[in-house]
C-alpha cells in the first residue's frame, strides 16, 4: 500500500537532508513520540504509534528516505521536493509491503501520513 501528502512547506532537497535527521523526528512528526536512543543523524530507535522501533535515514535524490528495518510491515517514508508535476511541493510517499491491511492499521497509517509538518526556511 502507499500514501502520499503535500506537506505545506517550501524547502530544498538540502534543507530536507539538513532538518530531517532521525533525532529530530519527535519535531516534525506528532505520532513519533520519543527519542529512545540515537546514533548519529542516520539511525535511532523512536517510539512511536506503533511501538517501539529503529528507524534508519539515507540521502536520496530530492531529499530524504527513512525506514523502519524491523518492521513487520516493511513501513519505508520518503520526503521530497523538486520533482515534477510540481517541484516545489514538499511530497511524503509512505509505503508498507502489503497490498491490504486491516482497516485501523490503514487508518494509522493514515494519520502517520497526515501528522507530518516542516518548518519554512524563510
Amino acid at each position: 500500500m502507499e500514501f502520499f501528502r503535500r506537506i505545506a512547506a517550501r524547502a530544498t532537497p538540502e534543507v530536507l537532508r539538513q532538518v530531517l535527521v532521525v533525532p529530530a523526528l519527535p519535531r516534525y512528526c506528532d505520532v513519533i513520540d520519543t527519542l529512545v536512543a540515537e546514533d548519529g543523524p542516520d539511525a535511532g530507535t523512536v517510539y512511536c504509534l506503533w511501538g517501539e522501533f529503529r528507524v534508519n535515514r539515507e540521502c536520496i535524490n530530492g531529499g530524504v528516505r527513512f525506514t523502519l528495518p524491523d518492521c513487520p510491515n516493511g513501513l519505508a517514508w520518503t520526503l521530497t521536493t523538486g520533482h515534477p508535476p510540481n517541484p516545489d511541493d514538499v511530497v511524503l510517499h509512505l509505503t508498507i509491503n502489503r497490498r491490504e491491511h486491516e482497516p485501523d492499521f490503514v487508518e494509522s497509517l493514515e494519520a502517520f501520513a497526515d501528522a507530518w509538518t516542516l518548518p519554512d526556511p524563510d
